[in-house]
């Protein structure tokens, strides 16, 4: 499929630990479980999936930046980078696709430092709270914003 149908869904750090991680506050399912589902739901919304983690941050600012031709747009759990990294910030300012930020958790009710998103300026969308399944509903979001924005 051609870029115009390609969603690039970017994890950050400690998300490859899912399932052992905090399972009180970020569940069970695993960061390949989730990938699963997230093949499933591109594949029923006519969308290639690009899923990605890193624990580096220079390799997601990477990225965000190749996304520029290569993706649609963005699908973005930026994990603890969501609060400290205006390079991840400066990287999507260059995107002319939608961005959605994606939380597992709510970081609204958790602790005051999470509560600061350097992603937020720049995203269409915010989806938090709804566990491993908030990356369905951020899929479905950018499916419908990408149809929006060309008709198809």
């Amino acid at each position: 499929m051609a870029a115009q149908n390609r969603i690039l869904v970017l994890n950050g750090p400690n998300l490859n630990m899912l399932g052992e991680r905090e399972p009180e506050i970020y569940g069970r399912t695993t960061l390949s479980e989730i990938e699963a589902e997230c093949r499933k739901a591109a594949a029923r919304l006519g969308q290639e999936l690009d899923f990605r983690q890193s624990n580096v941050e220079g390799e997601l600012v990477a990225w965000i930046q190749g996304a520029r031709s290569s993706a649609a747009g963005i699908v973005i759990n930026a994990a603890a980078f969501t609060h400290t990294s205006v390079a991840i910030l400066d990287a999507l300012k260059l995107v002319t696709g939608p961005v959605i930020e994606l939380h597992i958790s709510n970081p609204f009710n958790r602790e005051p430092f999470r509560r600061r998103s350097y992603v937020t300026p720049v995203a269409a969308g915010l989806i938090c709270g709804f566990g491993a399944h908030g990356y369905v509903l951020a899929l479905e979001g950018m499916a419908q914003m990408l149809k929006e924005r060309t008709g198809r």
